[in-house]
């Protein structure tokens, strides 16, 4: 499969969601790095599961060198399962429902993390629960039927997994701002939940 195809069907597979900018970035080291894994015959449903047990193991290794590894590692695993799927022809709608649920454990297992390394919980929390909106509002928006919603918003699912890397970073660093970059992340997902309303909202109104 060439890559421009990968593009297109990663769209389609997205409601209609372009693909420019940090995401067409991110979908490139994707799909490079899915080559290689079903090359080894790597299945999608085995990096689902790869991901959510990187998240897991996360939690053993609190304010450490160790978490954020295991933090990266889960994001891959995360970030690619579905593209292995699509360049090895293996979508389904099962694959989709179990990478959804799979997606909701690891996003809790991240914030769990975050709360581990300081973070007030009400904070960890309420970036859980504008991540479930989000997502949820996504969902809802196919299960009635709409093709399209096609907003990628500023606090997408790798941005997510990013920010906490990044904080990670910072706190491994011993730098004091640190938790600002959290702080500035949950505006950013106050604001991602308002893009994916609005774009509902025009197709329901």
């Amino acid at each position: 499969m060439k890559r421009d195809e990968f593009f297109s069907t990663w769209s389609h597979l997205h409601l209609g969601a372009q693909v420019s900018g940090i995401v067409k970035g991110w979908l490139t080291i994707s799909f490079a790095i899915a080559r290689v894994l079903h090359f080894f015959r790597i299945t999608p449903n085995l990096l689902t599961l790869a991901g959510i047990l990187f998240a897991a193991a996360a939690l053993f290794y609190p304010t450490t060198v160790i978490a954020l590894a295991f933090l990266i590692l889960s994001l891959i695993c995360d970030g690619v399962d579905g593209s292995v799927a699509i360049i090895g022809k293996r979508e389904s709608a099962l694959g989709a429902i179990a990478d959804s649920i799979a997606d909701r454990i690891t996003e809790a297992l991240w914030f769990i993390a975050l709360y581990q390394w300081g973070i007030p919980a009400e904070f960890c929390l309420a970036l859980f629960a504008l991540a479930l909106i989000q997502e949820y509002a996504r969902a809802r928006m196919a299960s009635l039927g709409f093709a399209e919603i096609g907003v990628v918003t500023i606090a997408e699912r790798p941005v997510r997994a990013s920010a906490l890397a990044i904080f990670m970073v910072l706190e491994l660093l011993e730098f004091s701002f640190a938790p600002l970059a959290i702080y500035i992340f949950t505006a950013m997902a106050t604001f991602s939940v308002y893009q994916v309303m609005k774009a509902a909202r025009g197709y329901l109104v």
